[in-house]
């Protein structure tokens, strides 16, 4: 099928494939989707500033009018050589996948078709057709995870030439990732804050960089670990309406799970206290989450630590087994979790 998986399409669009006359590019992270939109733009060598070589429409506009998208593909550059039709703002237009579908049957010589899109499920019309294509290419963006999160960091640190200290990356990772344009924004305004350093710290992070990623999925487990119910509701709701992929929030809680597990095994085999299992963890816990860990260590027994993660690893398995459930499925797991932090805290 014509299409690639989210961690293969930055190869695609430093190499792309000639033959891919209609390419896609559609997610939940806009900015991302913007950007890799651009990269692929430039990649094909034309003036982006020249309304005879670039011809940019929108979405809705070729929904109301599906031959216009034919009409543009087709008309000969008026100097010759090859040109860009460039759709914004495509969604769920049922003209613009007929015109793309009558596009992609018989592709045209001289353009190259290229749609941008928000965050298209799986068997929408508009997805379902470019990747059936063999002429086309559908591209995934969904918002970035901790390797592309420092992929950026360090792109846009080694044009300033700064450098990072360990905990202010960890801080500025945990910071960032909401949105690949506003992260971009935030790393910029702290390479300007820094400016005249060699190297970036935590104080620096703390003072620049706002956290754009306020939908944090470590505060969603944060919120189940201590069974705080209501900032779990509120976190887990907003991460949802962000669009952020649910299966995210879960590899959050089998890792924040598993260093609970490793901590609680020192408290009981190690004999130590929980101050100072905390105080001691590798990697280690910012300062400002050490009395929640202390209080969630409280909390979770090493027994009911194995239950938990291998309840998550079948909540894994669920909600890809059945995509459409898999916000409900991950919900009423983590919120069984969350009453039974809350039911400890006050047994203790």
């Amino acid at each position: 099928m014509a299409q690639k998986k989210s961690h293969e399409v930055d190869a695609f669009l430093n190499r792309p494939d000639k033959s891919s006359v209609i390419v896609l590019i559609y997610g939940p992270d806009k900015g991302l989707v913007s950007e890799r939109a651009a990269t692929f733009a430039r990649s094909t060598g034309l003036a982006l500033d020249d309304p005879f070589a670039v011809i940019r429409l929108e979405a809705d506009d070729i929904d109301s009018d599906p031959a216009r998208l034919s009409d543009e593909a087709r008309t000969i550059s008026m100097f010759g050589g090859e040109r860009l039709i460039w759709v914004r703002n495509a969604a769920g237009q049922k003209g613009l996948a007929e015109a793309v579908k009558l596009l992609a049957a018989d592709p045209p010589a001289d353009a190259r078709i290229l749609i941008e899109a928000g965050d298209l499920k799986k068997g929408a019309a508009l997805r379902t057709t470019v990747e059936g294509a063999f002429a086309a290419m559908a591209l995934p963006c969904y918002s970035d995870d901790s390797r592309g999160i420092d992929a950026v960091i360090d792109d846009v640190l080694s044009r300033s030439n700064l450098q990072i200290t360990l905990d202010a990356r960890q801080m500025l990772r945990d910071s960032l990732g909401g949105d690949r344009l506003a992260t971009r924004g935030e790393l910029e305004k702290l390479c300007l804050y820094a400016h005249g350093k060699d190297r970036i710290t935590v104080d620096d992070v703390r003072e620049a960089v706002g956290d754009v990623s306020a939908l944090s999925h470590d505060e969603i487990v944060d919120a189940v670990l201590i069974g705080d119910i209501s900032r779990f509701s509120t976190a887990f709701d907003r991460v949802v309406k962000s669009g952020s992929p649910p299966f995210l929030i879960l590899n959050t809680a089998m890792r924040q799970f598993q260093q609970l597990q490793v901590l609680r095994h020192s408290v009981e085999q190690e004999r130590k206290t929980v101050a100072a299992v905390v105080a001691a963890a590798k990697p280690p816990i910012f300062f400002n989450r050490r009395k929640l860990i202390e209080n969630a260590l409280g909390r979770w027994t090493g027994e009911s630590l194995v239950r938990v993660l291998e309840r998550l690893q079948k909540t894994v398995l669920e909600s890809r087994q059945n995509a459409t459930l898999a916000v409900p499925i991950i919900r009423q797991t983590l919120l069984a979790f969350s009453v039974e932090a809350a039911r400890a805290g006050r047994s203790r």
